[in-house]
């Protein structure tokens, strides 16, 4: 597991991952900083019309703790996996909040891992705009992530790197990585 702080549409991986609200359609607020609007803008508007096809085909939003692979087009990496992270109004998450996060990270790898994809890139799903605390979200990731290397020695992800943009994400990150033996 590696950390790395910068603009996660840079990374050439095999997949970055999108924190994205239920419609999948990237963010609906022009020029807005979050991460779904960065990735769906250097993507490029084919990004948006594959996940418009693929809502359309499912029929319903995407629920929460789940993931979707698309295409990753402009960008150097070479698919997005979207995950629909719980929002949490109060900033105070419940134990089933907590455990649909953990679903995301679940999610996403196992997706990966059907695809044979050999790198992941992690953003800092939930936090920020849907108000998960920053400290307890990248446990749970760090955590999930372990785990599932654990459950499933034989996956093709050899490399896993947890994207930070700010610097107080940064520490948690490296104080975590740091207990994990990493």
């Amino acid at each position: 597991m590696l950390l790395w702080q910068g603009d996660i549409t840079r990374l050439k991986v095999d997949a970055i991952v999108n924190a994205a609200n239920a419609q999948l359609l990237g963010c609906f607020h022009p020029l807005h900083r979050c991460i779904d609007n960065a990735i769906h803008s250097a993507a490029g508007v084919q990004l948006r019309e594959e996940c418009h096809q693929l809502m359309q085909q499912q029929g319903h939003l995407e629920p929460t703790g789940t993931a979707k692979i698309t295409k990753a087009y402009n960008l150097p990496c070479k698919h997005v996996i979207h995950t629909v992270g719980p929002i949490i109004p109060n900033g105070i998450p419940t134990a089933f909040q907590q455990e649909q996060l953990a679903s995301c990270y679940r999610s996403i790898l196992q997706l990966a891992d059907e695809k044979r994809l050999e790198s992941v890139a992690f953003c800092c799903i939930s936090t920020g705009e849907f108000r998960f605390p920053n400290q307890l979200a990248a446990e749970i990731a760090v955590k999930t992530v372990s785990d599932f290397f654990v459950e499933h020695p034989g996956s093709s992800i050899k490399q896993v790197v947890f994207n930070v943009f700010k610097d107080m994400d940064k520490r948690i990150y490296e104080g975590i990585l740091k207990g994990a033996g990493n």
